[in-house]
């Protein structure tokens, strides 16, 4: 009686334990989407620096109260505000699609951009941009204009599943190790990049000023039309991986047990990874490169909270955000010059890629 009596008081404890850590994770995530908000509009504060917190918020809250000024409206609602949006949708889809493709591939250091499917999408775009005239230079300004956005997401769509394609057939023809391929996106990587410089080469000086400009990963691009579009892509897909979260962590760990659970893993690894891939194209199409997000947000979000992808998936999301608006801010408003967000996001990504690479093989050492 003793012994049943201590298993149950074990096995009590074990469930509180539980209840504990899942009320713990559900407030990180509730901070978290908070956070958010308060990027946004601390972002708007310091970009605006001719309107006050005050003003921000009050045309942020009723835009059509007549004692706005139009200015104001003009600056909040159709130059800053499109940006924010832009930045909250990019680091929900970067974040998400680096999760799933650490998970379903079983590679803390896979995410879109390492993994070569970032290079991929840009090609894709760029042919749509010089040979089916997808966008141009602006005549007053200097920024892209799409002509014909579905174009160029179209071209970088199927751009970014031949890249897909290529690490599903690694995957499962070639049964490579996670660190081969990092090797293999590498590899990818410099090949699609390869075919970017032949096309700046072969066509004409606008074209080249197109490609190079829009390579340079920024939130000003989309219009509101194109956040539309990018919305639905990003939040329907992102939908579906919560929906499969269970089956994500069944696959964490590793295909055994997620077959002996009930998962199909082949088709789970192929749909997730074509997913990824789809919201990858649709975001680098519209906004360019805007690297290691899809590495930064799932790694930091780990130390927060754990490996449940109930908790890491909106987590990443919503962490991936936070340091696309704060990276923006830093490029907008911390120098006299404009740094577009992928060179900040680059220059933040690329020493935690050395950090996780160089964590990843002493690890492998120790183990030998």
């Amino acid at each position: 009686m003793s012994g049943s009596k201590s298993e149950s008081i074990t096995e009590s404890d074990g469930m509180e334990q539980y209840r504990r850590s899942t009320r713990r994770n559900i407030l990180k995530i509730v901070i978290l989407a908070v956070a958010v908000s308060v990027a946004v509009v601390v972002t708007l504060t310091l970009d605006l620096g001719s309107m006050t917190l005050e003003e921000v918020l009050h045309v942020l809250i009723d835009k059509d109260d007549p004692a706005n000024k139009r200015s104001h409206v003009i600056l909040v609602w159709e130059l800053y505000m499109p940006r924010m949006a832009a930045g909250v949708l990019a680091g929900f889809g970067l974040g998400a699609a680096g999760v799933v493709m650490q998970c379903v591939l079983r590679n803390p250091l896979g995410s879109p951009y390492t993994l070569g499917i970032s290079n991929a999408a840009a090609f894709g775009a760029s042919l749509g941009i010089v040979i089916g005239g997808g966008a141009i230079i602006g005549q007053s300004a200097p920024t892209i204009i799409i002509n014909n956005p579905y174009l160029v997401t179209i071209c970088a769509f199927i751009s970014a599943m031949i890249g897909t394609v290529i690490i599903i057939a690694l995957v499962k023809v070639t049964r490579v190790s996670p660190e081969t391929m990092v090797l293999a996106g590498v590899a990818l990587s410099s090949i699609f990049a390869a075919g970017i410089s032949a096309l700046q080469y072969i066509y004409n000086d606008y074209a080249l000023s197109t490609i190079v400009f829009w390579q340079f990963g920024s939130l000003g691009k989309p219009t509101w039309d194109e956040l539309r579009l990018i919305a639905i892509v990003v939040l329907v897909i992102c939908l579906y991986f919560f929906w499969r979260r269970w089956d994500l962590n069944a696959l964490d760990n590793g295909a055994d047990v997620a077959r002996s659970l009930g998962v199909n893993v082949n088709r789970t690894r192929i749909v997730m990874l074509v997913l990824s891939a789809m919201m990858t194209a649709t975001i680098v199409s519209f906004m360019g490169i805007i690297a290691f997000i899809g590495l930064l947000g799932p790694h930091m979000i780990r130390l927060l909270i754990g490996n449940d992808h109930r908790f890491l998936l909106p987590g990443s999301m919503l962490l991936g955000a936070i340091i696309l608006l704060v990276a923006d801010c830093i490029g907008q408003s911390a120098f006299e010059f404009t740094l577009p967000v992928g060179i900040i996001t680059s220059f933040l990504g690329g020493p935690l890629f050395l950090f996780l690479l160089i964590h990843g093989y002493r690890k492998k050492g120790a183990m030998l």
